[in-house]
């Protein structure tokens, strides 16, 4: 679904099965943040062209993090053109404890590969730029993303519509989710594009939606 200029998103609604939001950003370069499931990739590139895009043309794939839901699918790029991209820490995760929630969800690690690592600061994509910001506590090497230019902060599993990220894996920390929401609640974002659920649209309710997150997940972490 277009959203808005150059900015396309792709939630996912079904209740009876797992998987995460996909938004692609498009321009003299075309950007997919978090691919989902591996099974659910040809859902989403037949979603992808039918808002006259094609798949073929992306440039670069994010994964903000490497839990299944959001990581999976890059093995559906391994063979192709596009860059793919995450953070270092998230990979060194991936190689030891993080490959453990693979384990227990019965699912081999996808075959994959990273051709550069996301480091804290700004990353050009033809001619738009984002800030890279590492929001750790839900996984080590979890990453969000702002675009500045549009006000506009996709979030991965830090935060939700009312909601958090959970901190039960593998070297979740509570202490770090709640510093990294921190960190994102200071942004001037009048649109939150999260791993899940719907997204918040303004200024006044992305605010709310930081303090009700204060409010009602601060005193568990």
């Amino acid at each position: 679904m277009k959203l808005d200029n150059d900015l396309y998103v792709y939630l996912w609604e079904d209740p009876y099965e797992n998987n995460c939001n996909s938004y692609v950003i498009t321009g003299e370069k075309t950007l997919l943040i978090d691919p989902g499931h591996l099974r659910h990739v040809e859902r989403l590139f037949g979603l992808i062209v039918r808002d006259g895009l094609d798949p073929a043309q992306i440039d670069l794939v994010i994964a903000t993090h490497s839990h299944p839901d959001h990581f999976e699918g890059l093995e559906a790029f391994r063979n192709k053109r596009v860059k793919i991209a995450m953070a270092r820490d998230e990979e060194r995760y991936l190689s030891e404890s993080g490959r453990l929630l693979f384990e227990m969800m019965q699912q081999p690690l996808p075959e994959f590969r990273i051709d550069f690592y996301l480091r804290e600061g700004q990353l050009q994509v033809g001619e738009k730029a984002f800030d890279v910001l590492l929001t750790p506590g839900h996984s080590l090497g979890s990453l969000s993303i702002y675009w500045r230019e549009r006000k506009a902060l996709f979030t991965g599993d830090v935060i939700f519509y009312g909601g958090i990220g959970r901190t039960d894996f593998a070297e979740g920390d509570p202490a770090l989710l709640g510093e990294s929401i921190e960190r994102l609640a200071r942004l001037d974002a009048e649109l939150i594009l999260s791993g899940h659920g719907e997204i918040v649209r303004g200024r006044d309710a992305v605010l709310q939606n930081f303090e009700f997150i204060r409010e009602n997940f601060y005193p568990y972490l």
